[in-house]
């Protein structure tokens, strides 16, 4: 064993540093969270318990209980339970407590309390970027992702899986009640103890149809999906085939030199398509820029959302959905076609011009050229003839 690192013995007894500074980095980004908090005037930010109560059992400064989630954040610790465990062995946050502990509820509390509190905090540390010259650039990138919510998939409905769940628990009581006519012809074949298992089934599948039929009367005043756990949650697809997930779509806005958010909102529509303008209004907002260039996916593409962003002054970069399976069938998409502004009219790749001519008399029209819908002075609204 000489010849590996050899650890102390369990039983050896070991003398800690008298100061807990001693253990955190002059570094280490927990100083950072402890001073941006210390100076923060907590009771002109909302926050409840700021000022202490005259009479009762002392509570916990908002500024400790507000270290604790920051930390949380940036460690990714979201549970409150974790977050109490953290707090009682991870030696940076009790450093950053001075060895308060405080319980889950106590933490899970704190953050439902002070919604607001907490967002005009963060509106804060962006200021202060700002001031840092953090956001020069001007330029963000915006995306969309699916935070998972408590609400069960099993307690979300819509109006097709209720239609679904009715027909199959009707095909279930069916089943049953043949089970139960078995069992009147032939009751030698059949258990007593089988035909009540089957009442109670018969029983349960009723009570449970009743249940649907209250959730669908429910559903034209949600706006077509109930969520039972949680109301506001929202089905939505996942990036798998054929997977969803019952939650939220959290929009954010990062600024691409340093890659810290700069913007954020919590919706339940599933779609990113109409999100778009506002995240850039937010985030140029955030970074005190009167114009900003903003880049998203396809998944942000609308010519509205484009066209809302550029007359306020702000670039959208945005890549262009493809729609079109023409390529998948060997021939010539629409990215194959040069449009010539000059000849308003579009250049294949075979080098040939694609213009529509009008040789209708009644449309008494020649060689009018628009593409590819009808044409406008068109008595009959149909389309034009192509020619080379």
């Amino acid at each position: 064993m000489s010849r590996f690192v050899e650890g102390e013995p369990r039983t050896q007894s070991l003398l800690f540093p008298e100061r807990l500074d001693d253990w955190i980095t002059e570094d280490n980004p927990v100083r950072v969270v402890d001073a941006f908090v210390d100076e923060l005037d907590l009771k002109q930010l909302g926050f409840d318990g700021a000022v202490p109560a005259e009479t009762g059992r002392p509570a916990y400064h908002p500024s400790t209980l507000l270290k604790i989630y920051i930390y949380g954040y940036l460690n990714r610790v979201q549970s409150s339970r974790r977050l109490e465990r953290e707090a009682q062995r991870n030696v940076e946050v009790v450093w950053l407590t001075g060895r308060l502990m405080p319980d889950f509820k106590t933490i899970a509390d704190f953050r439902k309390d002070n919604g607001p509190a907490i967002r005009k905090v963060c509106a804060r540390f962006v200021e202060l970027c700002r001031q840092m010259k953090l956001f020069s650039e001007a330029v963000v990138a915006i995306d969309g992702s699916k935070f998972k919510a408590v609400n069960n998939r099993d307690r979300n409905f819509t109006e097709q899986k209720i239609k679904s769940r009715l027909a199959h628990l009707e095909k279930a009581v069916q089943h049953y009640l043949d089970d139960l006519d078995r069992a009147d012809r032939e009751p030698a074949t059949v258990p007593e103890a089988r035909v009540s298992r089957l009442k109670e089934k018969i029983a349960a599948v009723k009570a449970e149809m009743r249940k649907l039929a209250k959730v669908k009367e429910q559903l034209p005043k949600a706006e077509g999906q109930i969520s039972l756990t949680d109301p506001d949650a929202r089905s939505m697809n996942s990036a798998g085939k054929g997977t969803g997930t019952v939650g939220y779509n959290v929009q954010t806005a990062v600024d691409t030199k340093n890659h810290m958010i700069v913007a954020h909102d919590v919706i339940n529509v599933g779609s990113d398509r109409h999100q778009l303008t506002e995240m850039a209004k937010s985030a140029r907002e955030a970074l005190g820029s009167k114009r900003l260039t903003a880049l998203a996916d396809r998944g942000y593409f609308t010519g509205e959302e484009i066209r809302d962003c550029q007359q306020v002054g702000i670039t959208a970069l945005v890549p262009k959905p493809l729609t079109s399976n023409s390529r998948a069938d060997g021939r010539f998409d629409k990215r194959d076609f040069v449009y010539n502004a000059k000849r308003d009219a579009y250049r294949c790749p075979a080098g040939q011009w694609a213009i529509w001519r009008c040789t209708s008399v009644e449309r008494g029209l020649t060689n009018y050229k628009y593409w590819p819908s009808a044409c406008p002075k068109c008595p009959l609204k149909a389309r034009c003839t192509p020619s080379d």
